[in-house]
């Protein structure tokens, strides 16, 4: 039987990439090609060099895996007119040869809002599947995060992209997305929280739900020295606003007890940083590599995920779960539904943080159940085989459905 030949769209892919969709992504790519398939992804270079200002530092290139960086000398212009009409304008003619007809049995879908927009899911041929990393398909921001300063609940779309700073998108207000839709098979969300936010927001398809998943890599060995700052708290992520750690600083006020380590680095960091002035305990680290974040997850008291807006599932929970690190989250968007399977405690307010706070600092019992059902849940539900496998079976259930019998046959196999 040939290779499962796969094309994966997405507006961002490492080293061009800002955040968690774009290395969710690369995982699933690599965990596809280790399993035998023909993966060509195809992203916008021109796109995040447009919104970062500048060419990422290079990576080295997986071989297994064929990447295509799509660019021009029109930068500002394909992605300006692509974020406008909802299509592919510089960058038609490039798409339509790598998708020609024949070339790919499955075309999957990710971040498309600048590298296509709806107007790409018409490209391609084959098994055809819509992979919904964040809440673009119904919010213009994608993060509904309305007015850049609370959870959206109701639409306001135009005024609230306004407050972004951002010029309204002309292919929003006409049925360029309902058109389109009708070429997608399948549409997967991350959560069953994003899965139903998505239909209140009036999606109009089913989506199942599939979530993120972290590579079969093992743990770095437990034996590595703790960090020099004795006990402490984790965050871990961007320094945004969104993010909510001004509200976790206030509850490590004083001299004495844990200290709060901040990893990360973002736009809200200068703020953070002038907000944690008199706070001793706080501690701020910087962008971390792997392999030393990995040494602080192990060894930290719990992660903090103190994020205020909807995520469509936070896996920066399943990160600290792999090293059997227990979580303290927000009680919003899907941290729920992640902690029903164990390892974490749930707050909505600066008292019940610090109550969560004080109990695993002083309940070394606890601690210890909750680092057990931490590493439990993550085998259980979001190691890299258990969640292929949940790819592989709506590949296949959709593909039967479709009447694709030689894909079918391929994805049997």
């Amino acid at each position: 039987m040939p290779k499962l030949r796969i094309a994966m769209l997405t507006t961002f892919y490492p080293p061009y990439n800002f955040g968690g969709d774009g290395i969710g992504v690369q995982r699933l790519a690599t965990a596809l090609a280790r399993r035998g398939c023909a993966v060509t992804v195809i992203h916008d270079e021109d796109a995040y060099v447009v919104l970062a200002g500048s060419e990422p530092p290079r990576l080295a290139a997986d071989p297994r895996i064929q990447v295509v960086g799509l660019k021009t000398g029109q930068r500002i212009v394909s992605t300006l007119l692509t974020h406008q009409l909802g299509r592919p304008v510089v960058h038609a003619a490039r798409l339509r040869q790598i998708l020609r007809p024949g070339a790919f049995d499955v075309v999957w879908y990710h971040n498309v809002s600048l590298v296509g927009g709806p107007g790409l899911l018409a490209y391609g041929e084959g098994l055809k599947i819509y992979e919904a990393h964040e809440h673009w398909l119904v919010c213009p921001t994608h993060v509904l995060w309305r007015f850049n300063r609370e959870p959206c609940d109701e639409r306001h779309c135009l005024r609230c992209t306004l407050t972004y700073k951002r010029p309204p998108q002309l292919w929003r207000y006409t049925h360029t997305l309902e058109r389109e839709l009708r070429h997608i098979d399948a549409f997967i969300a991350k959560s069953e929280f994003s899965r139903d936010m998505h239909r209140t927001f009036g999606f109009p398809r089913p989506m199942e739900v599939i979530p993120y998943f972290l590579p079969d890599e093992p743990p770095v060995p437990s034996a590595d020295a703790p960090p020099a700052e004795g006990k402490y708290f984790l965050y871990v992520g961007r320094l945004e606003k969104i993010k909510g750690v001004q509200d976790v600083i206030p509850a490590f006020a004083g001299e004495t007890g844990p200290k709060l380590l901040i990893a990360g680095a973002g736009e809200y960091e200068a703020e953070l940083r002038r907000q944690a002035v008199d706070h001793p305990r706080v501690r701020f680290l910087g962008r971390l590599a792997v392999d030393a974040l990995a040494r602080y997850y192990r060894h930290a008291i719990a992660l903090i995920v103190s994020t205020l807006g909807y995520e469509t599932f936070g896996i920066i929970l399943i990160e600290a779960f792999k090293y059997g690190t227990p979580v303290i989250a927000r009680r919003i968007g899907p941290f729920p539904e992640v902690l029903r399977a164990g390892g974490g405690v749930l707050f909505s307010n600066a008292e019940e943080l610090g109550a969560a706070l004080d109990r695993l600092d002083r309940d070394e019992s606890l601690r210890s159940r909750l680092a057990r059902e931490s590493r439990a849940s993550f085998e259980s539900h979001w190691r890299e085989d258990v969640v292929l496998d949940a790819y592989f079976d709506l590949l296949r259930r959709t593909a039967r459905a479709k009447g694709d019998a030689r894909v079918a046959a391929a994805l049997e196999s």
